[in-house]
């Protein structure tokens, strides 16, 4: 295990958005340079690529121009290889029938870095208010949690899995009768499944900015995670412009701490680095 020594806080922020996500119109530059100025050691881009994505009020497609995204991040990287790291990420959106897609497409690129994440349940994404129209507010988030452990029973090649209860967030009451002991049984399989299959939980403070008061996942998954034996812990604000990169990220490093980490982790040419809180 490859591990660095102490830092100043969480100095990577491991799941950012630029103008090659369908949801930013972010220039790529313009999300380095803020990173610089704040003072990042390094930075890896997770562009999304949601495949088969269900048609969206506002006619959004997350598709990836995935060569044109490789060639601009490789000119910025040596444009700024004096002042931070920059790595090639990228945030999947996993759906059953896209498992042989997604196995393929990670051996064609030379990612440092893959986020797994589930957008998309049985057809439709909870970030429309459309998603909860006919069903209460528990049966869609267990719906939710349901087709997590059916992606993870069918794929498993990623680095880790974002935002493991993003649905909370777009909830009518979004956590406020949310917790982790409520849906505890299908959490424990999801968790228990990354654990053995050796794929990350990322830490995703975007629940902040949702003003959930909370990360995402919950800090009890969190510290569940830990309990069943999960070690790869990824940091992330998702940020989809300048001013969200490393948002509450000392909340991030005191939530960690508290549930029994020392680490959170890096990738890089798809590996993990270990760097002390």
């Amino acid at each position: 295990m490859k591990i660095l020594s102490n830092s100043p806080g969480v100095l990577w922020d491991c799941h950012m958005h630029s103008e090659f996500s369908a949801d930013s119109g972010t220039p790529t530059e313009d999300m380095i340079r803020q990173a610089i100025a704040l003072g990042f050691k390094g930075i890896c881009f997770t562009e999304h690529l949601d495949p088969d994505y269900p048609p969206t009020p506002d006619d959004l497609e997350f598709a990836l121009d995935i060569p044109a995204y490789y060639t601009k991040l490789n000119e910025l990287k040596e444009t700024y290889k004096n002042q931070i790291h920059i790595h090639f990420g990228i945030e999947i959106g996993l759906q059953l029938h896209l498992k042989q897609y997604f196995h393929n497409l990670l051996k064609e690129y030379p990612f440092d870095f893959v986020i797994g994440s589930s957008h998309v349940v049985h057809g439709a994404d909870p970030y429309y208010p459309e998603f909860f129209q006919g069903r209460n507010e528990e049966q869609a988030y267990l719906e939710y949690f349901e087709s997590i452990l059916e992606n993870l029973d069918a794929f498993h090649e990623m680095d880790t899995y974002g935002h493991l209860d993003y649905i909370v967030r777009y909830g009518p009451n979004k956590n406020q009768f949310y917790s982790y002991k409520k849906y505890r049984n299908i959490l424990d399989a999801i968790l228990k499944k990354l654990a053995d299959t050796n794929v990350g939980l990322e830490v995703n403070t975007g629940g902040y900015h949702y003003r959930l008061g909370e990360p995402n996942p919950c800090t009890d998954i969190i510290r569940r995670y830990k309990e069943l034996g999960g070690e790869i812990i990824t940091i992330g604000a998702d940020a989809h412009t300048p001013d969200k990169i490393g948002y509450a990220f000392d909340k991030a490093s005191k939530v960690l701490k508290e549930c029994g980490f020392e680490y959170y982790t890096v990738f890089e040419n798809r590996k993990p680095t270990f760097v002390k809180l």
